[in-house]
């Protein structure tokens, strides 16, 4: 039984695109704080991840809930203009160098982005070099790895290689995830954790960053 009280957040966890729409805009109308209006997408979007879990649903109900928090965020963004809530965390994402597969990462970085957390995506066929770079820039302390071939591993060894070259491996938790990644490849590349899937994403990032 879902444990959800608001109708915006159910309307969410259940997927009702148009209920979801239709709320937003009447809560904007009618002044309702935009950040509580978030904070019940966030509800709804964390139901999405625990029927997921339970194998009520599929990836592709995670793709639609990202995008239905997409849509209304579009909505919300000029409300939040000035009253800009911290986020609970930086992440940067990036498939390594040599994989041009973004399916995997983009959806991550949708549910680490409707979770709360501040996600700089810096696209595919990222070499080492230009994610120590965004590292640097952007103060992120979570750094998410994404690979559909087993020719990425050693990719994502050497990119973990230069954040130690770096200095930054005391301060940057690594999580990797993809097709062929399992606990081997985590210990292999030197990475800090894996995840299956977006659900196991956004666990790694709040244990990482110390978020309950």
């Amino acid at each position: 039984m879902d444990d959800l009280s608001g109708g915006l957040a159910l309307a969410l966890a259940d997927l009702r695109e148009e209920d979801v729409l239709r709320l937003v805009k009447e809560g904007a109308e009618a002044g309702a704080d935009p950040w509580a209006l978030v904070g019940d997408l966030r509800r709804g979007i964390s139901q999405v991840g625990d029927r997921f879990e339970k194998g009520e649903y599929f990836v592709s109900e995670l793709i639609m809930a990202a995008d239905i928090f997409k849509q209304v965020m579009v909505v919300l963004e000029p409300l939040l203009a000035g009253k800009r809530e911290a986020p609970l965390g930086r992440v940067v994402m990036a498939t390594v160098k040599g994989d041009i597969h973004d399916i995997g990462k983009n959806i991550v970085s949708m549910i680490l982005s409707a979770n709360g957390f501040e996600v700089f995506d810096l696209g595919v066929d990222v070499p080492p070099e230009r994610i120590v770079s965004a590292l640097q820039e952007t103060g992120a302390t979570v750094l998410g790895l994404s690979a559909l071939l087993t020719v990425s591993f050693d990719p994502m060894k050497e990119t973990i290689h230069a954040l130690e070259q770096a200095r930054l491996r005391d301060r940057v938790k690594v999580m990797i995830g993809g097709g062929p990644v399992n606990e081997k490849v985590r210990a292999y590349t030197g990475a800090d954790g894996v995840g299956y899937d977006a659900q196991d994403a956004v666990a790694l990032a709040r244990q990482f960053l110390g978020v309950k």
